[in-house]
């Protein structure tokens, strides 16, 4: 895991600092969308933070347990689609993960419900699948650079 000092661009993909993004929230302040949250919550397993993944989890769902000691390498967050009614909030997402070799994602349809003015994580439908980024398609790590000049 990085040094949450030394992160560049934060891993949410905002392509801002982690200490002007999603620190905020890990300290606390209340994430305004389902977006926000979900983003938060990816930067949270990207730096293994167990107890913001717990408390941002909505109770009736939230697992006992987390063993965040075998997730996996996460690289990058792409939201593919994103929206609120009212009290409830839906996020579609890839997380892409490094394997060895090559790279990963999990593609979820989450669902987010606020209560109190709070965003929680309810539950989602993941799926898993191989990724196989073309030479000339943006680098998987989340980097803005061309594949074959990054991470190929």
């Amino acid at each position: 895991m990085p040094e949450q000092t030394t992160i560049p661009y934060c891993p949410c993909g905002s392509q801002t600092s982690y200490t002007d993004c999603c620190q905020r929230y890990h300290h606390g302040a209340i994430a305004d969308t389902p977006e926000t949250l979900m983003r938060s919550r990816f930067t949270a397993f990207f730096l293994k933070l167990e107890d913001y993944l717990r408390a941002s989890w909505h109770a009736s769902t939230r697992p006992a347990e987390l063993d965040l000691d075998n997730t996996p390498d996460w690289a990058s967050l792409r939201i593919l689609e994103s929206g609120q009614n009212g009290d409830n909030g839906n996020v579609h997402f890839q997380a892409i993960y490094r394997l060895n070799p090559g790279w990963g994602y999990l593609q979820e349809h989450s669902k987010f419900l606020r209560e109190n003015g709070r965003w929680y994580y309810l539950e989602g439908q993941p799926h898993e699948g191989v990724l196989k980024p073309g030479r000339n398609e943006p680098c998987p790590c989340g980097s803005g650079k061309k594949f074959k000049t990054c991470c190929l």
